[in-house]
């Protein structure tokens, strides 16, 4: 399924007073590890986490941190047909959901990880908890309102344009 993934994935620094958004490899929708990497790559003073919105069905938040990645699944059924929200819960040590794929219509989502993962930033986790829990949103309108949020919507949009989203 990796080759038909569709979506983005974004990388946000916070330096200063500013906010940067940089459009991040493809590869990071189907590989976290790649995600980290290109992350950590970037080497900045100040926060850096990234934004994953995969076939706009569910998003990752993924913030490297020295003693690993702290992580944000918002549908933990996604587990189930995507890798890389299997990859998110082998890294919070969570068994990937027993659902059959053929009953996941059924199934109300969940998120699973770190709500305040960008509570330091401005975003805390009871706000994190109702955008992730309005799942009449899709993945990328959810990730607006986080962007939106934290005070980098206008910077997310100009990078979105430039790659056609």
């Amino acid at each position: 399924m990796s080759e038909d993934i569709d979506g983005f994935a974004v990388a946000v620094v916070r330096e200063e007073a500013a906010w940067k958004v940089t459009a991040l490899k493809a590869s990071a929708l189907t590989d976290l590890a790649d995600a980290e990497r290109q992350l950590r790559d970037l080497r900045a003073a100040g926060a850096v986490f990234g934004l994953l919105d995969v076939d706009d069905e569910f998003f990752i938040v993924l913030r490297p941190a020295p003693g690993g990645a702290r992580l944000l699944v918002s549908d933990a059924t996604a587990a189930i047909d995507y890798d890389v929200a299997a990859d998110v819960l082998d890294a919070l040590d969570i068994d990937v959901p027993d659902i059959d794929s053929d009953d996941l219509d059924d199934v109300d989502p969940w998120e699973e990880g770190d709500l305040a993962v960008l509570a330091d930033l401005g975003l805390p986790d009871a706000v994190m908890s109702v955008i992730v829990g309005d799942t009449d949103l899709y993945a990328d309108e959810q990730l607006g309102m986080i962007a939106a949020r934290l005070g980098f919507a206008d910077e997310l949009a100009k990078v979105l344009d430039s790659l056609g989203h």
